[in-house]
């Protein structure tokens, strides 16, 4: 059984990465000046000196290079780039978490059990309070405006078919955040705020030092003293205006994730959460006295009586905040209906109208000779790690074998060694899940599957599913609520020699490098929040170089008609 944690994923023994990566001379890593930086092709964004208390500031960095892995067994031909011909490019967003970061049914209080000092390993819960999460939306804003100034492709020099987002839309399955993720998407005013729209209600006001006051009216906090932390005078009213959001010039399309679909990303919505979403009261600080036994005894058995009791006997740990009706928690069948109400294209984001009436969140859409097969990996029935029913594993089957003369690409939410949940719950989903291993050994066996596209782990990775008659790269794209704050380019071509090449180019949103102080501009509050990211001390660091940009050879499919080199 997973643990209940919303890093669980960084718990989990990661799948070595397997076969040498081999390096080829793409490009030479260059130092950049004052070149623009567009992809990390161009240039990157690194660390800087580190301050007092170890806080880095970021500053610009070379471009990265391109590394071409031959794991599948698939040969990098020489003459390639001559005779090669773009089939797909897209972009991939994952776990962009929006967060409405006053919510009462935010566990910020239960994030110091997970701090370096605090515990001598992974404890169940961490990542409930990160200091920069109060400016995820101008972060979204800030990668959807990378995406619109991309001309071309990187590599192929192809339009931006599509843009997917694989999972992790809403960081607490709210009415609100989903309505935000979608009109940032979509190029809609978003005001990223709740309760009292004239007073910030969370917990970096007060006087618990566990968390960063980035007004400083506690010059001890934890953050500022240990870490140094910076004081941004004015920073949580400014976080909190509407602002014009770029919008997406191309199509989107959504996947399910479990903070989608589960409160705080572990609990099934069926449970009686949603009347402290939607009330007045907001726990700030634990009892006095509680400690990580307790929180182990909280979260498995959901004993909250105890604990609010105690709470409201403790002075200061808890605050009477404005109560709000948007706050309300949304099923999986009322969250795939907001994809409907939008003004961005396609209509839905690749949901269904059979998807809507039966609450189902599985769906296929062609592009070309690429049929994307997207999974819905969430157990209903509680824990962050992910599993399919059988009914949609029965469907996956179905439009894959359908799809002979396609290159098919997966995308999902889970990685396949996070898909390891098989909880059933009295009272709710009875029917066995399917586990990540099962649907790699039947994916193995289907030469035309080229790559699975997922998020979760928060990470960047690139793991090669080998087979007798080739295999699969499983690519897996860090997130923008954490360091560093990345997407990801995707694009296929046909090497018109027994291979395909698929090109992964990692994006850093548009924000500066360098945060410049201004809290009047969305793209200098994206740079902030970097900035904080990077110094999170619960930060977990993302991808070595094969994980980044990359070229991933793979046989070309049996059944799929292949260019020829008319070079």
């Amino acid at each position: 059984m997973s643990e209940l944690s919303r890093r669980t994923f960084l718990r989990n023994t990661l799948v070595a990465v397997g076969a040498a990566v081999v390096s080829t001379t793409v490009g030479t890593a260059r130092r950049v000046a004052a070149a623009v930086r567009r992809t990390t092709n161009d240039a990157s964004i690194v660390r800087g000196p580190a301050g007092p208390g170890g806080y880095e500031r970021l500053v610009d960095g070379p471009a990265l290079e391109r590394l071409v892995r031959t794991d599948l067994g698939g040969t990098a031909g020489a003459g390639r780039e001559e005779c090669r011909k773009g089939v797909l490019g897209f972009v991939q967003f994952s776990d962009i978490h929006i967060v409405d970061h006053q919510s009462p049914l935010r566990v910020e209080w239960l994030d110091r059990y997970e701090d370096p000092a605090t515990l001598p390993g992974p404890g169940l819960l961490s990542s409930a309070y990160r200091p920069q999460e109060m400016l995820t939306a101008q972060v979204s804003d800030s990668m959807v405006r990378a995406v619109n100034e991309l001309n071309r492709t990187p590599v192929l020099k192809l339009p931006v078919s599509f843009v997917i987002e694989t999972g992790d839309n809403s960081d607490n399955c709210q009415f609100n955040e989903t309505r935000w993720y979608i009109d940032l998407l979509d190029g809609k005013t978003v005001r990223p705020d709740s309760g009292n729209l004239n007073k910030y209600e969370g917990v970096m006001t007060g006087k618990d030092p566990n968390y960063w006051h980035p007004h400083g009216e506690i010059p001890t906090d934890a953050p500022r003293a240990t870490y140094g932390f910076p004081k941004v005078p004015g920073l949580l009213d400014k976080s909190r205006k509407p602002f014009a959001a770029a919008g997406l010039d191309v199509d989107w399309y959504s996947v399910f994730g479990n903070h989608d679909g589960l409160i705080q990303g572990n609990f099934p919505t069926n449970l009686p959460l949603g009347v402290i979403a939607t009330g007045a009261l907001k726990i700030i600080s634990p009892p006095a006295g509680f400690s990580q036994a307790n929180v182990d005894s909280l979260l498995k058995n959901l004993n909250l009586g105890p604990v609010l009791n105690a709470i409201l006997a403790t002075p200061g740990a808890a605050r009477v905040v404005t109560p709000d009706l948007n706050r309300r928690i949304l099923t999986r069948k009322q969250v795939v209906a907001e994809h409907f109400n939008t003004s961005g294209s396609p209509v839905g984001h690749g949901f269904t109208a059979d998807n809507r009436s039966k609450g189902t969140a599985y769906y296929v859409v062609d592009k070309g000779p690429v049929r994307m097969v997207v999974l819905d990996t969430v157990n209903p029935n509680g824990y962050a790690d992910g599993s399919l029913d059988p009914a949609q594993f029965t469907w996956m089957k179905q439009v894959i074998d359908g799809a002979a003369n396609r290159l098919v690409v997966i995308f999902s939410h889970h990685t396949s060694g996070t898909m390891a949940n098989p909880f059933i719950a009295t009272g709710g989903d009875l029917n066995v899940r399917v586990l990540g291993s099962e649907v790699v050994s039947y994916l193995l066996t289907k030469p035309q599957v080229i790559a699975w596209v997922n998020g979760h782990t928060h990470r960047n990775e690139i793991l090669a599913h080998t087979s007798e008659a080739g295999g699969f790269w499983e690519i897996n794209t860090a997130s923008h609520i954490d360091f560093p704050q990345q997407a990801r380019i995707i694009e296929i071509a046909d090497n018109a020699d027994g291979t395909l090449s698929i090109f992964t180019t990692i994006l850093d949103h548009a924000a500066p490098a360098a945060f410049d102080g201004n809290l009047d501009s969305p793209l200098s509050l994206a740079a902030l929040s970097r900035e904080l990211s990077a110094n999170d001390w619960q930060l977990i660091e993302s991808g070595t170089p094969g994980d980044l940009n990359t070229e991933l050879i793979v046989k070309t499919p049996p059944g799929f008609d292949p260019a020829s080199c008319d070079a």
